[in-house]
């Protein structure tokens, strides 16, 4: 079974056996961005990448906007289920933009990054890294492999929303703010698609039929919907 779930943050709690109850040997957990366990690459910081690696299920995850983009990219590039993923250690991998996955008999579309929405401060304390945002070039290759897949996967999973999707009722919805938002309208009009979930939003609940904010709990994918996983509206 494929659970979502949103930002980790370096979190080792979120991964206690109490936390991931109901998780089975070959089952896969994706992280939708901000993983946060890739920062300062430290002994406590590696201790805890073996533990999440040591898991008999898949520890699957998205680049968000507060991630140690220097340190990720000195992880292996390797093809796996159908994609190009970081090998951290064990069953933990780094998704990488603009993939398609085979997951579980599974199409899966991947889009990491993002937009931080406190730049200037991150700047000052050095945290902060360009790459956040995707580029063309990433996007381009995104397109590609949605089309090599007749334009349709079963899920997709960012850290941003969607654009135009109403994350809190009765705000004015915005227009594109930037390249990210257009490149996202772009597929929601082309692709087919089952559900999108994102993770950036810090909440769990379903905002349509399509669209799911994912955060603190594990959500199974396929039952995703039912009011037991998610807040009222």
């Amino acid at each position: 079974m494929i659970y979502a779930t949103g930002d980790t943050h370096g979190e080792i709690q979120r991964f206690r056996p109490s936390e991931t109850r109901g998780v089975k040997k070959g089952d896969t957990v994706i992280i939708c961005g901000d993983f946060g366990f890739i920062w300062d690459g430290g002994k406590q910081e590696e201790k805890n990448l073996r533990k999440i690696g040591s898991r008999k299920y898949n520890v699957l995850f998205l680049d968000g906007t507060h991630e140690n983009f220097d340190l990720l990219g000195k992880y292996p590039v390797e093809e796996w289920s159908g994609g190009k993923v970081h090998h951290i250690c064990g069953n933990l991998y780094h998704l990488m933009r603009g993939q398609v996955y085979t997951i579980e008999d599974k199409k899966i579309f991947t889009f990491g990054g993002g937009e931080s929405s406190e730049i200037q401060a991150r700047i000052e304390a050095r945290k902060w890294w360009p790459c956040e945002m995707p580029s063309l070039d990433e996007m381009r290759e995104g397109i590609d492999h949605l089309k090599a897949n007749g334009l349709q996967v079963d899920y997709i999973f960012t850290h941003e929303p969607p654009p135009h999707v109403d994350i809190a009722p009765g705000r004015p919805k915005t227009v594109n703010r930037n390249q990210l938002e257009a490149f996202f309208g772009q597929i929601m009009k082309q692709a087919q698609y089952k559900k999108w979930f994102f993770g950036s939003c810090h909440i769990d609940r379903k905002i349509t039929y399509k669209n799911f904010a994912v955060f603190s709990r594990l959500i199974p994918v396929e039952d995703v919907g039912k009011p037991k996983h998610f807040s009222a509206r």
